[in-house]
Formats: C-alpha cells, structure tokens, sequence
C-alpha cells in the first residue's frame, strides 16, 4: 500500500480532532508570534467542528483582528459572549476592537456591537430598580456600614455601558463612574462633550 501526503494530512487532522488543544496551542503560538494568516489557515479547517468552543472562536476572532479583519472579528467574539457570558475576556476583546473601529472610522455604525452592549443596559436597568431587603446589624462579621460601601474603585469592569455609570454614580461611586464615561469617550467619541459633561458633574462631588 502506498503513504500519500494526503494520508499524513488525514491523520494530522483526526489528530486534532481528537486532541483539540494542541490545535489551540499551536494557533495561539501563531497568534502571539504575529502569525495570524498562519493561525486562520489552522484554524480555518476545523469551524465545522468547533464552533461552539468558546477558546476556537476566541482565537479565530485574534487571528482575524490581527489581519484588519474587524467585523468577522466582532461576529466570533460577540459568539464567545454568547458561549460563555461570565467570561470576561472576549467582552474586554470587544471593546479594544470597537475602540480601534472607532479610532479609524467614526462614522462606523454601532450595529456589530449593540446586541452586547443592549443586552448589558438591560440588565444594568434592571439593576437600578432593584430594591434589597431593608437589614439591620446582627452577628454577621461584616459590618452592616461597609457592607453597603460602592465597589472598590479598582474593580475592572468588563463592558461600560451609560446605565452602569448611572448605578454606580447612585451608589456613590463617582470614580468608578468617571473610569466608565472615560471609557465610553473612547469607545463612542460621537457623544464625548455629553460624556464629558457628567465627569465634570461627577469631578466636583469627589
């Protein structure tokens, strides 16, 4: 019987198939090298098979970013958001590429990114309207005072949206709030003189 290269390439692909990390290993060693055409050929075989693996879709959206290739980057982040929404990776992921689009193109429409961010507003809405079970001090080690202190201002914050620098400006947490109208300058630069208007707001209450 005679060996083909077609059969090695058979085999080194049901290697990978079995053994998807080392897929993932090698792709991201493309990607961190800057090799993305490299990391997209390797990983570009396997979309069928591996499509709802967050860390596929993660590296292929990288591989695509490092190619300019901004809005198939954004399709396979917003997929990681979807795969795994407590992951904050590809959230921040997000965000470093709206900002990019946004830097090179202001005019570029919002729409690749809003499913995301509408869904945090909702839920920071939600937030809002939340009313906590009124307590009173007891043997709980925590006292009732620092339990009731803003986040700490040091916190990262995955996706700033308008509505969570609200929350956290009724919290009391004016530079969490000015981290996040910070963040949204950059982000949606049409709306900076507003954004700047609520850190001046905010500046004269620290």
């Amino acid at each position: 019987m005679i060996h083909t290269d077609s059969d090695d390439l058979m085999s080194d692909h049901t290697a990978m198939m079995n053994d998807p990390h080392r897929l993932f290993t090698e792709a991201s060693l493309d990607i961190s090298r800057g090799r993305f055409q490299a990391g997209i050929d390797r990983l570009m075989p396997y979309t069928d098979f591996f499509s709802e693996s967050y860390l596929f879709c993660l590296l292929y959206a990288q591989a695509l970013k490092g190619i300019n290739e901004y809005p198939q980057a954004a399709l396979y982040l917003r997929k990681c958001c979807t795969i795994a929404p407590a992951n904050q990776v590809a959230w921040q992921e997000l965000i470093i590429l709206q900002a990019l689009i946004a830097g090179k193109d202001p005019e570029t429409p919002q729409s690749m990114f809003d499913p995301v961010t509408d869904e945090l507003e909702k839920l920071t809405a939600a937030l809002l309207e939340f009313e906590p079970v009124k307590t009173t001090e007891n043997a709980d080690p925590t006292p009732l005072l620092e339990q009731k202190q803003p986040f700490s201002d040091d916190t990262a914050i995955a996706v700033p949206t308008e509505t969570l620098a609200t929350l956290f400006t009724a919290q009391g947490a004016y530079k969490k709030a000015i981290r996040i109208y910070t963040m949204l300058i950059l982000l949606k630069p049409q709306n900076a003189d507003h954004y700047q208007n609520e850190i001046d707001a905010l500046l004269e209450r620290l």
